[in-house]
């Protein structure tokens, strides 16, 4: 594992990039995690402007309906599976190990491998704008739009490969960090004294070992149905194009939680750090986490309403989605609560936390909406739903992942980001978004549909749509101030200081950048926010005893390795086979089983890291 020696003057750029390309440091990792993550962020948002110019006035020709089609198959595809989930991931990556007071994940290599295969189903679902045939059913690919006959060529083809390695990454990581979570906290962490952003990612590691499977299923389905000639969803054959709706709902409505439920954590590690108290009802913002995890699973068919599934149905869905709204205003009740009568510290981070609070509970309040048949029957397919889905997602998450970027970003760099900038980014994101996304309501209630390229200037569209597109245009100003931030803060940002936020948790009581080992000794834990009570006390003044310092000894880690990029490689030479040669096949294949052999059985006789030995 490279160490921060790595990052000194003098050393050689080719070793640099190496020790990045065969790291196994789960903070490394998550740096990656978030740069690819938010490349393909800005890739989304490129999409969505060209989309936002062409909806700005009627009749517009400057983009075609085939290239529009496939502009917001890849827009939606991108941000969910490539840009918001990831972005939650690399937090995921750097914070939880430190924030349990572990060394590292429990399965260094497996982590690597799933962000190389992040890496490769990224670069496969984009290789379709080189050959001019991106994906262009839409980014739930709803049959009949997926079969042979509305969607000739290799456009689709694309998207199934990789959305399967997308998958099979998701899933190695929620293995490995199910494992770190239980089996690798400090001792003395009970369950319930972890922080709460743990807890959300726990459960929502376990929504993605139980919603990709199905949505596995699915796409091998219609893998068979377009390269073997099978008709799983073809009415005249005996097959059910419900059923795809079925197994891709019954992902992807969990996958709004997996989206939103690591956000949510975020702001409770934000909120009672800048109100200076502990988080209100800890226990049941554990419970409630729980609890929309559970119920996620019981709504899927609130968006097929529209199909006709019956009455019994119908009432079933409507109501667990109505009730899944109460564990959901619990978390806000407690948000609200923690900042009553705290000493508030108005900085970014909480201003983005803030912004988190007020435009997400607007996107619930429309997807309650949602939850009631006759309601929905009239919104469905139309641009209300858009917005509703644009408040929970970017109001919600995105809002929320820029909360983290500020609050940890010391942590991660040990340079503190420009808090004036960082005020005008949250300002023109505001304001930009509810520009945007607003008019979009308004469209909704007048009648147009989603996924239309044109309309006619007759409708009454063309003022919000005017309006929506400048919003989207100040949301892009607004990642640019983001960008001169960061270049800003490389060159002379202040440095952070092992705590400059006087945080609570334990990555607070470590250097910034932590050290490649993390903990010189592995911390003790006695009770929530213990890095808090160490140095504040609880409300009676009693602190925990002084952690004894480390006597200087060698402390084993991970070793690097090339394998987890290989594996990698070798699984997308075989992907694109699928779509050229099937002798690129073959020889992907067979390079797959050696990687994987040589990943399974690589074998370290010394063990490294004999030379880390912490000071104290």
């Amino acid at each position: 594992m490279a160490t921060h020696a790595s990052f000194m003057p003098g050393v050689k750029v080719q070793n640099r990039v190496w020790t990045w390309l065969t790291t196994v440091d789960h903070k490394r990792i998550g740096i990656l995690y978030g740069t690819t993550s938010f490349v393909f962020f800005l890739l989304a948002g490129l999409e969505s402007l060209l989309m936002r110019v062409q909806l700005a006035r009627p009749d517009s020709t400057l983009i075609g309906p085939q290239a529009y089609n496939e502009l917001f198959t890849m827009h939606g595809t991108t941000m969910i599976f490539l840009a918001v989930m990831p972005l939650s991931t690399a937090f995921i990556n750097f914070a939880v190990p430190l924030l349990i007071g572990a060394r590292d994940v429990a399965f260094p290599r497996l982590n690597a491998l799933s962000y190389w295969l992040f890496l490769a189903g990224g670069l496969l679902l984009n290789f379709g704008w080189l050959l001019g045939t991106a994906p262009d059913a839409g980014w739930f690919g709803y049959a009949n739009l997926t079969s042979k006959q509305f969607s000739p060529g290799p456009h689709l083809d694309f998207w199934i490969l990789a959305i399967q390695m997308l998958g099979v990454s998701s899933i190695l990581g929620a293995l490995n960090f199910v494992v770190t979570i239980i089996n690798m906290r400090a001792p003395g962490m009970r369950l319930l004294w972890m922080p709460v952003f743990v807890w959300m990612v726990l459960v929502m590691q376990f929504l993605v070992l139980l919603a990709f499977p199905p949505l596995t299923v699915g796409m091998i389905f219609l893998m068979f149905d377009r390269f073997f000639g099978t008709l799983f969803f073809s009415p005249a054959a005996g097959g059910d194009p419900l059923l795809w709706q079925h197994l891709f709902w019954i992902f992807a409505h969990p996958e709004v939680y997996i989206l939103i439920l690591p956000p949510m954590g975020i702001i409770s590690e934000v909120i009672p750090t800048f109100a200076a108290k502990p988080l209100f009802g800890a226990p049941m913002m554990i419970y409630a986490g729980i609890a929309i995890g559970f119920l996620s699973f019981g709504v899927w068919s609130h968006h097929m309403f529209a199909v006709g599934l019956g009455p019994a149905a119908d009432s079933a869905f409507s109501m667990i989605t109505m009730l899944i709204a109460i564990p959901t205003g619990v978390k806000i009740l407690n948000w609200i609560m923690t900042l009553w009568g705290g000493r508030i510290r108005f900085r970014a981070p909480l201003f983005f936390a803030l912004g988190f609070i007020g435009m997400f509970t607007m996107g619930g309040l429309s997807g309650v909406m949602h939850a009631s048949p006759p309601v929905d029957l009239q919104q469905t397919d139309s641009y209300f739903v858009v917005a509703h889905l644009h408040y929970v997602l970017f109001g919600g998450s995105v809002f929320a992942l820029f909360a983290g970027a500020y609050f940890w970003w010391p942590k991660v760099f040990g340079r503190m980001l420009d808090e004036r900038l960082g005020r005008i980014h949250f300002w023109l994101t505001l304001i930009g978004f509810n520009v945007a996304f607003f008019p979009m309501h308004i469209l909704g209630l007048l009648g147009m549909p989603r996924r239309v390229y044109t309309y006619a200037p007759d409708l009454g569209w063309n003022l919000w749509n005017l309006l929506a597109t400048v919003g989207a245009f100040l949301i892009g100003a607004s990642l640019l101030v983001f960008l001169a931030n960061v270049v800003k803060t490389t060159r002379t940002g202040t440095p952070a200081g092992g705590d400059p936020w006087d945080g609570r948790t334990l990555e607070w009581s470590i250097s910034s950048p932590p050290p490649a080992w993390n903990f010189s000794r592995i911390p003790t834990v006695h009770g929530r926010d213990e890095f808090w009570l160490r140095k504040h006390g609880d409300h009676d003044g009693r602190r925990p005893p002084d952690p004894v310092p480390a006597a200087p000894a060698p402390i084993h880690m991970p070793p690097p390795s090339y394998w987890p990029i290989l594996v990698a490689a070798s699984l997308l030479v075989m992907m694109v086979g699928f779509l050229t040669k099937t002798e690129q096949v073959v020889i992907g294949g067979l390079l797959t089983l050696l990687s994987i052999y040589g990943f399974a059985l690589e074998y370290h006789p010394k063990p490294y890291g004999d030379e880390v030995r912490p000071s104290s």
